[in-house]
């Protein structure tokens, strides 16, 4: 957690010493009427919440610190609902939907608004916030932060927000998902950067999620430069298995200064002395391209500068023929013939080829995704490339996800060409009947259900 900075601390008291001078607060206390404590919320949240954003762009590393800053009593509670659901959000979970890692800041918020003195007016604002990072916790953790209070209302409304439901998985994931979605516009995502291996593991998931979360939205990642050159450069992380993806994300994702970017050559270049590294790399370099995050051309040329290619290893190969598709683009024919060649010279199934593959669908999915309906034709050129490329790989995975991403095409087409004796409609169904078929996407009774004409039922 980075401290925060001075002109923030300032920002802050002065909208501390704006509550408690404030008439809002003065008829809050003489009423303890609700009516007047949402007219207090009302009126100074909007400043907090300016200045959260204001640190969670220009240095989101002090956000925690900041948030904590808010739990002094002069504020009165105010804003900490939404930094309880911001606390929730920020833990990463697992394949049963649940904390990797106790979240001691989510504890901490909860801990402040329970201890408030205006808990009665704070508690109506968190329920369902409680109810979702309770199905995220474990049943120790909940029975541990409800012994810190010996309040029986406290503990009452504690015990009221354990649903049920929650204890089913796929229940889990749903009250997550539409909980994440009230968020989604907002920007609060921060992490703790490692400074030993022992915190390396515990913190590697939140810092890579973090690191991505930053380099593919449009902020100013100026503050974060130095923390992610100490990162790579630290000679302790070498031995520990989650340091190569953040020094991969490092190298993909950012832009480093001179500085940096010798860095991450220097850290490649050591490490791909040891036995087996290669293998290591292209699956961390598999897992980044099918999780996608914006995955593109231009990470895969930052990468490729940071790749010594004085090494005659697979590192090497693989770059040298991402030079050939980036000067020359994946449609040429030396593009096409330097992915074969290096395709050829592994096994199929290989995690070298595996990478490949999904580096072409990515470029392919670009593709698709940016073409207009009404430029078909440009949609039969490059069904040229798809079949190159599915011949080179003989994959049938491959060949799905090409049939999916060409399925979603055309059915975006017929949306807008809705007259059937149409020229355009039919061109895209002259050519769909030949091509598909040929491709084995589909068979003639499919193609002819794909382009039937539903009619609507009589009312």
């Amino acid at each position: 957690m980075n401290t925060i900075d001075q002109k923030y601390l300032t920002s802050l008291e002065s909208i501390k010493s704006g509550i408690q001078n404030s008439d809002l607060l003065a008829t809050y206390l003489d009423t303890e009427e609700e009516d007047d404590f949402v007219a207090l919320k009302d009126y100074f949240e909007p400043k907090i919440n300016e200045l959260h954003e204001q640190v969670a762009g220009e240095n989101p590393l002090q956000l925690v610190d900041f948030e904590r800053k808010l739990f002094n009593e002069g504020f009165e509670g105010l804003y900490l609902p939404r930094i309880l659901g911001y606390s929730v959000l920020r833990g990463e979970i697992n394949d049963r939907v649940k904390y990797i890692r106790p979240q001691d800041h989510f504890r901490d918020v909860i801990v402040t608004i329970c201890n408030s003195l205006n808990f009665d007016q704070l508690k109506n604002r968190i329920g369902q916030t409680v109810q979702v990072g309770f199905a995220l916790s474990s049943d120790i953790w909940i029975s541990n932060l409800k012994g810190l209070f010996t309040n029986k209302k406290i503990v009452a409304f504690l015990d009221s927000q354990r649903l049920p439901k929650y204890r089913d998985d796929k229940n889990r994931l749903t009250g997550l998902v539409k909980f994440r979605k009230q968020f989604e516009s907002l920007n609060y995502q921060t992490t703790y950067f490692a400074t030993d291996t022992t915190d390396l593991k515990l913190q590697a998931p939140s810092m890579k999620s973090f690191m991505i979360y930053r380099a593919t939205k449009e902020f100013d990642n100026t503050n974060l430069v130095q923390p992610i050159k100490d990162l790579i450069t630290n000679k302790d992380f070498r031995t520990a298995d989650e340091f190569l993806e953040l020094l991969m994300v490092s190298g993909f994702y950012y832009d480093l200064d001179a500085e940096g970017q010798a860095g991450i050559k220097e850290t490649l270049d050591d490490l791909r002395k040891e036995d087996s590294f290669d293998a290591r790399f292209f699956k961390v370099y598999n897992t980044l391209l099918e999780e996608g995050n914006g995955f593109n051309a231009e990470m895969d040329k930052r990468m490729g500068t940071n790749v010594s290619r004085e090494q005659d290893d697979e590192l090497s190969a693989y770059f040298n023929m991402m030079d050939v598709i980036h000067s020359k683009g994946y449609i040429h024919e030396d593009a096409i013939e330097a992915v074969r060649s290096f395709y050829d010279n592994h096994e199929g199934l290989s995690v070298y080829n595996e990478c490949i593959r999904n580096q072409i669908k990515t470029y392919f999915e670009l593709f698709m995704v940016n073409l207009g309906v009404g430029e078909y034709q440009e949609y039969f050129e490059i069904n040229k490339t798809f079949t190159t490329y599915m011949d080179i790989f003989s994959n049938q995975e491959f060949n799905q996800d090409v049939k999916l991403m060409s399925l979603k095409y055309v059915k975006r087409f017929k949306k807008k060409y809705t007259d059937k004796r149409g020229r355009d409609y039919q061109d895209l169904k002259k050519f769909v009947k030949t091509t598909f078929v040929d491709l084995g996407f589909m068979k003639d009774k499919e193609i002819v259900e794909l382009f039937k004409t539903r009619r609507k039922p009589k009312s």
